[in-house]
């Protein structure tokens, strides 16, 4: 295992990882830990903006190219920002179970789904974790 695959990438790549590795990391933490408190409110705004930064960063991300500069990733990271402010909206609305619901598909879909397909060899976490 080595970060030098990584950190050797275009600026948005490791911008866009180390986002993804601490939003799975407080997302994993939120799941686990008690709701409406104080502290899950406020790691939950933490872990907006990390999917936010994941969302965004991807879009100067073209290691993929099937419709010019763009993937099928890049759609999941629209639905990604389109579905943070609802799930956001929803917790303010104490709708709770909207909230829930939100959160943990932006979770699967956004960070465990997506994060699988980066380990496929000849992508860059590929190399990370088991070299070239």
């Amino acid at each position: 295992m080595s970060l030098a695959p990584l950190l050797d990438a275009a600026p948005a790549i490791p911008v866009h990882a180390f986002a993804a590795m601490a939003a799975f990391a407080l997302g994993v933490v939120q799941l686990a830990a008690p709701k409406g408190t104080l502290p899950h409110r406020t790691v939950g705004w933490i872990w907006v903006g990390l999917m936010a930064v994941v969302a965004a960063s991807s879009f100067w991300i073209h290691e993929i190219r099937l419709l010019g500069p763009w993937s099928p990733i890049h759609l999941l990271s629209v639905m990604v920002l389109l579905m943070l402010p609802i799930a956001v909206i929803a917790a303010r609305r104490h709708n709770v179970s909207r909230h829930r619901k939100t959160m943990i598909g932006i979770f699967a879909g956004g960070l465990i789904i997506a994060g699988l397909f980066t380990f496929v060899p000849g992508r860059i976490m590929h190399a990370v974790l088991f070299g070239h």
